[in-house]
């Protein structure tokens, strides 16, 4: 069963959901008019572009080009997650960006090369959506983990001091921190494998399903997703957490936030 063309009349219908909610704005008077414009115009262009982008670097099939998408795309990642972690004394970018890059890397090579066996493991086709998807969602796990760590190294100041001054290493006296924001990371990625195809299909599924693909073929790349974005969400939640967690010390080992 081949998918259903969507012609430019047919997106341009679509609007009409977008009416909807404009409507209910003006209604509420939500104030949100502008946003949802401005929004939907973003989307379509940024997903035409990406569109057209993709078109070119599956055509020319190259290594190094898919890797600068990649790149791209958890940049973009990492000024989200800055975007909602914004602290004025510590800089989170950069050790999120490079933590990111590594680290979601090196799960989307396993998940293409050892899981999926795709060859060569760099195939745009699969390389492109597999780490788009993980940095997509790892963001949001990196951003709730983030939030709660420099929270959570304000509000126990003293206490964390305390156990410096007795000799623990900054380690060991933001251990049990460390672990509650990397537990508040991973939390939504664990509740969506309680409810997955129970509650919702996912993005993926339906997708390859919508594409003509058979239900259970798209169930079993859909398990291999999940399964992945577990894993990058707990790979990145710990990796970037440990090494902002590190810039919130001096070489002393001393806490800098106040």
């Amino acid at each position: 069963m081949n998918p259903v063309a969507i012609g430019p009349g047919q997106l341009l219908l679509c609007l009409l959901f977008v009416g909807v909610a404009g409507a209910a704005s003006v209604a509420l008077r939500l104030h949100l008019e502008r946003d949802l414009l401005w929004g939907t115009v973003r989307a379509f262009a940024q997903l035409f572009l990406v569109g057209y982008v993709l078109d070119i670097v599956f055509a020319l099939d190259r290594p190094l080009l898919v890797m600068a998408v990649f790149v791209f795309m958890v940049f973009w990642a990492a000024h989200a997650v800055r975007g909602r972690v914004r602290d004025p004394q510590i800089g989170v970018f950069a050790p999120t960006f490079v933590s990111m890059v590594v680290s979601y890397l090196a799960v989307t090579t396993v998940v293409t090369a050892v899981v999926v066996q795709v060859d060569p493991w760099w195939t745009p086709q699969y390389f492109i959506p597999l780490g788009g998807m993980i940095a997509g969602n790892s963001m949001n796990a990196i951003s709730v983990c983030l939030e709660r760590l420099l929270t959570g190294l304000r509000e126990r100041r003293e206490a964390i001091e305390l156990a410096l001054s007795l000799g623990a290493t900054y380690r060991e006296a933001t251990a049990d921190l460390l672990a509650e924001a990397v537990r508040a990371g991973m939390i939504p990625s664990i509740n969506a494998l309680m409810t997955v195809g129970l509650v919702s299909l996912p993005g993926m599924m339906t997708g390859q399903i919508l594409a003509g693909v058979a239900p259970v073929s798209a169930v079993k790349y859909q398990i291999v997703v999940m399964l992945m974005l577990v894993a990058s969400t707990a790979i990145g939640s710990v990796v970037v957490a440990a090494v902002v967690r590190r810039r919130c010390f001096t070489s002393s080992q001393q806490l800098i936030l106040h």
